[in-house]
């Protein structure tokens, strides 16, 4: 139960994006943007956390593949902050504070205009960090490692869908999977006694 710990808790910060997306509106409204406005404010915590949580996955490694990963999971989390700061947070607030019956005004579509592409950057990002993380198992575990693709369609539904239901969530809960499935490769991987007697050997030579 303790090895499972903290796959657990890798997966938790992408597990709770999917939980907030069953409740993300589609479209913001005036009747929306209270409920749009909330979610995004936790969001600011949490959304960075996801990339946290995947450069935690080459923790301690100074190879460039892991470099590769931690840098895509950085750039993934400032960018889709900005995407959660602006079209979230910013554009929630401004619809709100206008009142009811007030067509959405260029303001806040200018508002969009710049966190959409802010965001996309994040999500490619997301995804070459997923890919990176799927060369990185398949090569360092072989065929447990393939478990990382469940990163990979996570990121794709994330960069389809956000966190909107059914892509986004969907997206979401399969970073959360994959996270946790490779957090949980690669501590199996380094329990195993026969890989322990063979790396201590090859240490001793």
């Amino acid at each position: 139960m303790r090895r499972l710990g903290p796959p657990a808790l890798l997966a938790l910060p992408a597990l709770c994006l999917a939980l907030a997306g069953l409740l993300h509106p589609h479209h913001l409204t005036y009747d929306t943007s209270q409920r749009w406005f909330a979610l995004h404010i936790p969001g600011l915590l949490v959304f960075p956390l996801v990339g946290v949580a995947l450069a935690a996955l080459v923790r301690l490694r100074t190879d460039l593949l892991a470099w590769g990963i931690r840098t895509t999971a950085y750039v993934y989390a400032t960018f889709y902050t900005a995407l959660d700061v602006i079209s979230g947070v910013a554009a929630g607030y401004v619809t709100h504070e206008l009142g009811p019956g007030v067509p959405r005004p260029e303001a806040v579509s200018l508002l969009f205009g710049i966190g959409t592409p802010l965001g996309e950057i994040g999500s490619w990002a997301l995804l070459a960090c997923g890919a990176l993380t799927v060369v990185d198992q398949v090569v360092r575990n072989a065929a447990p490692g393939a478990v990382a693709l469940l990163l990979l369609a996570g990121a794709w539904l994330v960069h389809v869908g956000h966190i909107f239901a059914p892509e986004g969530v969907a997206g979401m809960a399969l970073l959360a999977l994959g996270t946790a499935g490779v957090a949980l490769v690669d501590a199996t991987r380094r329990k195993t006694p026969g890989r322990d007697a063979t790396s201590g050997a090859s240490r001793a030579s």
